[in-house]
């Protein structure tokens, strides 16, 4: 085997080099560095493998994905770092009420169920679900509910009805009943969230009697 010694190899003419030719191989031997630090190096498509890479040796700074790199974000398909997305529970606050309350008014007034939740984002929504106990006050009498936010009524006009009559020997009807709002409040702000009640002439919106137990419950869900 002959051995040419040089200390630097240069085009004769133009600014290529070529070493060898098509099929040829060119082996380094163990603890020969090849320092192309200070050079570009392109390499055929395919050549770097995952089998090639060590692991634990690609730093998250070294990637060009765009976002906040941390440990509540994913590398997406479009290369940008970002949260878990739409629909991510966020938060839970739930409210309870056994007192017996009730309303003889025939527009919305407070039946004091309530809670209160402050959303992280503005582009959050809060999903209210209210669990009633409620009862028949007189025969033939609706009694409507809705949900209040602040001052805001976040139901139609309507709200939730249930109708009530007595039973066949004059007794009040027991019964549960439940609603749910996706409500969109666009607010980082203390948001309470509270149950009205109505009813038609002469009737009775009621809840909690005879120990009865109604709850409301806030949902905080990422956008």
């Amino acid at each position: 085997m002959s051995e040419l010694k040089v200390n630097k190899i240069s085009p004769r003419s133009g600014t290529d080099v070529t070493l060898g030719d098509s099929g040829d191989t060119f082996t380094l031997p163990t603890g020969v560095t090849l320092d192309t630090s200070n050079s570009t190096v392109t390499l055929p498509d395919g050549t770097v493998t995952n089998a090639k890479i060590s692991d634990s040796t690609i730093e998250l700074a070294k990637l060009s994905a765009t976002g906040t790199k941390d440990a509540t974000t994913f590398l997406r398909g479009d290369n940008t770092f970002a949260e878990a997305g739409g629909g991510k529970v966020l938060q839970v606050v739930h409210g309870t009420d056994e007192t017996a309350r009730e309303t003889t008014s025939t527009t919305y007034a407070s039946l004091t169920l309530n809670a209160s939740i402050t959303p992280s984002a503005t582009s959050s929504k809060v999903l209210a679900i209210v669990n009633l106990a409620t009862s028949s006050a007189f025969q033939d009498k609706y009694a409507f509910f809705t949900l209040y936010r602040g001052a805001t009524d976040l139901g139609n006009s309507g709200g939730s009805g249930f109708f009530y009559t007595y039973d066949d020997i004059g007794s009040d009807v027991y019964m549960s009943g439940s609603f749910a709002h996706l409500d969109s409040p666009s607010s980082i702000s203390s948001l309470s969230y509270t149950l009205y009640g109505k009813c038609t002439s002469g009737g009775k919106a009621r809840i909690n009697t005879n120990g009865g137990r109604s709850t409301i419950t806030l949902i905080e869900i990422g956008a």
